[in-house]
């Protein structure tokens, strides 16, 4: 079954300034970022680093195709707490995270900038987007442990190691992604699959059965400006 976690408050605004009843509602990027952010429990002081790093991302996105969403309201609601609202779902003790097919740096630079006890590897296949992975890392003093690689992930003959976390933001299907990044996570780590649609809990098991993975969690959720459905999947290595 899947769940909903009561964590970011569901917002019908689209960033602009509402009243309801004789109250000004604040429906500013920031102000919805900073409300996320509290809602999720986290310090709302991370608004500042999260915004320069939006803001850092649609500059780029100016000259490098890195994302289709290009308005700052919808970069802080699916992206931002997209990435933040699947953060619970990373284990305690867990230090090292591989995100393969980061495209922007979703959800590791995120998680980094949330997570200082985080040390992120963030794996794309496209020079232009590793080149602004890196520039973020340094612009927002992430460098010592935020990394961009420029890599082709094929799960056999690469030197990327085994990692406590391997986790993807929609790079691909349910079970090709396992049967990727069962090559990468250590005995006793975790496989996190981010993804839009619910995908066949049929086809998830026997995808997992066959990486050698077993099914650790799962949890349906809503975006809190769009109201879009967004799922993770947590799968652990046993051995």
């Amino acid at each position: 079954m899947w769940t909903t976690r009561p964590g970011l408050v569901r917002l019908t605004c689209r960033g602009v300034e509402t009243r309801k009843g004789n109250v000004a509602v604040d429906n500013s990027p920031d102000a919805v970022l900073k409300k996320g952010l509290e809602t999720a429990g986290l310090p709302v002081a991370l608004a500042g680093p999260l915004s320069a790093y939006a803001a850092l991302l649609l500059k780029w996105n100016e000259r490098v195709n890195l994302t289709a969403i290009t308005r700052p309201i919808e970069v802080v609601d699916k992206h931002l707490l997209d990435s933040l609202a699947v953060l619970p779902e990373v284990p305690t003790g867990a230090h090292r995270v591989l995100d393969l097919g980061a495209g922007a740096g979703l959800p590791g630079i995120p998680w980094a900038i949330v997570r200082p006890d985080l040390d992120v590897t963030l794996v794309d296949a496209v020079q232009k987007k590793v080149a602004f992975i890196k520039a973020a890392a340094a612009s927002l003093g992430l460098a010592g442990r935020v990394h961009g690689l420029h890599h082709r992930a094929t799960g056999q003959g690469d030197t990327l190691g085994t990692w406590d976390v391997v986790v993807s933001r929609a790079f691909m299907d349910v079970e090709p992604w396992l049967a990727l990044a069962r090559h990468y996570v250590r005995p006793g780590g975790v496989v996190m699959a981010m993804v839009g649609q619910a995908p066949d809990p049929a086809l998830v098991a026997s995808a997992a059965a066959a990486a050698g993975l077993s099914l650790r969690s799962q949890r349906r959720f809503e975006l809190p400006v769009s109201g879009d459905g967004r799922g993770v999947f947590v799968f652990e290595r046993s051995t």
